[in-house]
């Protein structure tokens, strides 16, 4: 199978879905010539951005805050849904100490947080 090598051949494959897109929808069948063609070169653009592209894992301490605002939580609120102090609360959002294991799992089920995430994984 051909790989994207170029960041020119990358601009080219992109430009190709969206003139892809706008022919090809739901009820396209599988078999459709534009069906493959978007497939394939979507693969090849998703391979691309992998590789020069990388999502890094977020900081613990940022997805604390996310779930934080999701869920409405004062940093007190926080302490005593997982039972630690507020000024351990305030060590874990400004990074000076990480949680322990207990508490780590607490995060994890407590907040929705992924555990790679918590254990730094």
């Amino acid at each position: 199978m051909a790989k994207i090598k170029t960041e020119k051949q990358y601009k080219a494959a992109c430009m190709r879905i969206e003139e892809l897109l706008k022919v090809v929808s739901n009820e396209t069948p599988a078999d459709d010539q534009n069906y493959l063609e978007l497939d394939l070169i979507a693969d090849l653009v998703a391979d691309y951005e992998e590789e020069h592209f990388p999502v890094k894992a977020p900081a613990l301490v940022d997805v604390i805050k996310l779930r934080m605002y999701e869920m409405g939580l004062t940093q007190n609120k926080l302490s005593e849904l997982l039972n630690v102090s507020p000024s351990r609360v305030s060590e874990y959002l400004s990074g000076k100490c990480e949680p322990t294991l207990k508490v780590a799992r607490e995060m994890s089920r407590k907040l929705g947080i992924d555990a790679n995430i918590v254990l730094g994984v």
